[in-house]
């Protein structure tokens, strides 16, 4: 019985909450294993829109348990307004569990701050981050300062350890960034009442989900953002904090990587980027503008415009590489109906005229390459009630089987809209 991890291919925003909330169906536990509240997942059920940022995309389905794994961070306050939501439109199911990781790093108001000080004083390159402190949370986790959930629930280490942060983020607001300080005492009253009210929530989940293994369960891993994002193999610097890649659905969870069976990399008919970073295919033009509008490129979380492109098959290869990715899941196909001809990016070419088809680490070499693209014919017809390959339009399918066999892999679903039941499923990683 396989496990399954959830990842993007691109650099987020590729549709992951939607096939992570198909999936759930299957699945008895949905695990979220990196990132924060900076990612925003964005589910349509019965023409409802509902947006998460913390709590696991299955959260609207019944007798689950949803786990925020170890290697997310956690604003305890955005948690508790997400809780509240979905309480409050009846949206908790009365028998899915959710728990928070023990371990799991909590993002503090100083984190917040020093992240929106870095980006507006201009000291460095602009990254584009979304200000909610996630950069500076998993840099507190690496230099061991950080504060965890078990942390925030013991009165006597959560005082201490914020007494001794503000005390240094303090030195930098005022000294560096020549920001206002931040009361200590103050910032322990207001996190000791969301440690009473998370206080049930919190457990050591790597034991909750091995006993599920045990037990014969299905896990569901959810990423966040896409692997293009990912510390080590994204754009940098242009990238999030975390990995972003399916290796880390093991290590944010707490189980042994023999425990993800297959990995289904979300891909989106075309490319979108937010925030700064190169973007090879990205068009600013006319095009570009109709798929923002037609496909609602606004950010879930900062409501930013994306920028948009044609696919960048490149980018999905290596992306398959770096997760070992066993099929696709293709979102967003419907954006591109009625456009005249549809592109895809085969490769770049380098400023010294030579092909390649790798993603180059140096980001300034990345920015002055060009796209070698492939040019189809596009399609007119409404897709949005095909249930079956077969139902599609020919130029349609011709696109796909084109996207297959470059990218060396096969497809599991097509997205052909936004509710849950506008897809297309070829094959079920659960085996159902």
């Amino acid at each position: 019985m396989a496990n399954v991890a959830v990842v993007g291919t691109q650099w987020g925003d590729e549709g992951k909450g939607k096939v992570v909330d198909l999936y759930a169906k299957s699945a008895d536990v949905i695990a979220r294993f990196q990132g924060g509240n900076n990612a925003g997942h964005t589910l349509v059920v019965k023409g409802e829109q509902t947006v998460l940022h913390l709590i696991p995309s299955g959260i609207l389905h019944d007798n689950k348990i949803c786990v925020i794994g170890n290697g997310v961070v956690v604003n305890p306050k955005v948690l508790l307004e997400e809780i509240d939501s979905l309480k409050n439109r009846g949206l908790l199911p009365p028998n899915t569990k959710l728990y928070v990781s023990e371990r799991a790093h909590v993002i503090m108001p100083y984190h917040w701050k020093l992240d929106v000080a870095r980006e507006s004083h201009g000291l460095g390159k602009k990254i584009g981050t979304t200000g909610r402190g996630i950069g500076p949370a998993y840099e507190d986790k690496i230099a061991r300062v950080g504060i965890r959930m078990c942390d925030l629930l013991d009165d006597h280490i959560f005082r201490d350890k914020v007494i001794r942060n503000v005390q240094e983020k303090n030195f930098y607001l005022t000294r560096l960034f020549q920001e206002d300080p931040l009361d200590a005492e103050a910032i322990y009253n207001e996190y000791k009442t969301y440690a009473e009210r998370l206080r049930p929530y919190v457990t050591d989940t790597s034991m909750v989900i091995n006993d599920q293994i045990k037990r014969g369960k299905r896990i569901l891993f959810e990423g966040a953002q896409g692997c293009h994002l990912d510390i080590d193999h994204g754009t940098f610097p242009y990238v999030t904090s975390s990995n972003t890649v399916s290796g880390n659905a093991s290590c944010g969870t707490g189980v042994g990587p023999s425990a993800v069976g297959e990995v289904i990399g979300i891909c989106k008919a075309y490319t979108t980027r937010v925030g700064e970073g190169p973007f090879v295919t990205e068009l600013t033009c006319a095009i570009g503008d109709s798929i923002r509008d037609v496909g609602h490129e606004y950010g879930a979380t900062t409501g930013r415009k994306r920028r948009c492109g044609w696919l960048d098959i490149v980018l999905v290869r290596q992306s398959l590489r770096l997760s070992g990715i066993t099929g696709i899941a293709l979102t967003k196909l419907d954006v591109l109906t009625g456009l005249e001809k549809v592109k895809i990016c085969v490769g770049y070419r380098t400023p010294q005229e030579e092909f390649t088809e790798s993603v180059p680490a140096n980001h300034r070499l990345l920015e002055q390459c060009e796209p070698v693209y492939e040019e189809m014919e596009g399609w007119k017809e409404n897709i949005g009630k095909a249930r079956r390959i077969e139902d599609l339009p020919r130029n349609t399918r011709l696109y796909i089987e084109r996207l297959e066999k470059l990218a060396g892999a096969k497809l599991v679903l097509v997205s052909v809209g936004a509710g849950r039941d506008e897809t297309i499923i070829i094959r079920n990683p659960f085996g159902d």
